[in-house]
């Protein structure tokens, strides 16, 4: 397939760097360039994890009223 791209500056320049390094015409260059960015693309994204702590209630809430003398003593 033929056609006419323009390439930005960063581009351009490293389709002429792995030219002069491989020895390769443009289009060989540009083929190359484009094969690496579509199969680093096709990677899926890392995992996230999420890092928990093991939590637990600081007082002893099994009795409604000793849960609110506590919290009206320390008003």
């Amino acid at each position: 397939m033929r056609t006419t791209i323009t390439f930005d500056k960063d581009v351009g320049a490293a389709v002429e760097q792995l030219q002069r390094q491989e020895g390769l015409g443009v289009s060989e260059a540009v083929n190359r360039l484009i094969r690496v960015g579509l199969l680093t693309s096709e990677q899926p994204p890392a995992a996230f994890v999420q890092t928990t702590s093991p939590m637990a209630a600081r007082i002893d809430i099994t009795n409604v009223a000793e849960v609110l003398d506590y919290l009206e003593s320390n008003d």
